[in-house]
């Protein structure tokens, strides 16, 4: 089931590319942002109430609630970031640039979580910097 899920997310990062930058045409990037964050705000606490899943939110610990923030700061700074390229740049440039957020995952996975990194998530690492300047270039 997590396979399918991981394609509908890049699907929909794909569609939310292709949206945004056709919306954010004469629009402050920092405005779009926040019009767009106000959506996925309703929208999660709309699927936090359908799957009544409202009551846990007593039972997160310090640990959590601090991480959890400190996880809403850096995707507000990635989306202010990623708003302000997309609508500088083009989107075939700017996209691949933001997806090799997966090397910069892997490595702070495995300095800050311990994962282990295999030859193969190596070299797969080595190929998406490489696809992604060679699509940049």
């Amino acid at each position: 089931m997590w396979f399918l899920f991981a394609i509908l997310s890049s699907v929909f990062a794909a569609c939310t590319s292709i949206l945004a930058k056709a919306g954010i045409e004469k629009v402050d990037s920092n405005l779009a942002t926040a019009i767009r964050t106000c959506i996925v705000v309703v929208m999660a606490w709309i699927m936090v109430f359908v799957t009544n899943q409202q009551h846990g939110i007593v039972s997160i610990s310090r640990k959590s609630w601090i991480f959890l923030i400190l996880s809403g700061f850096a995707t507000g700074l990635s989306w202010l970031c990623y708003f302000k390229a997309l609508q500088t740049g083009s989107a075939s440039k700017v996209v691949p640039i933001d997806k090799t957020s997966v090397v910069f995952t892997v490595c702070l996975a495995f300095i800050f979580l311990h994962e282990s990194c295999s030859l193969k998530v190596l070299l797969g690492c080595i190929f998406i910097t490489a696809g992604t300047l060679l699509m940049i270039l």
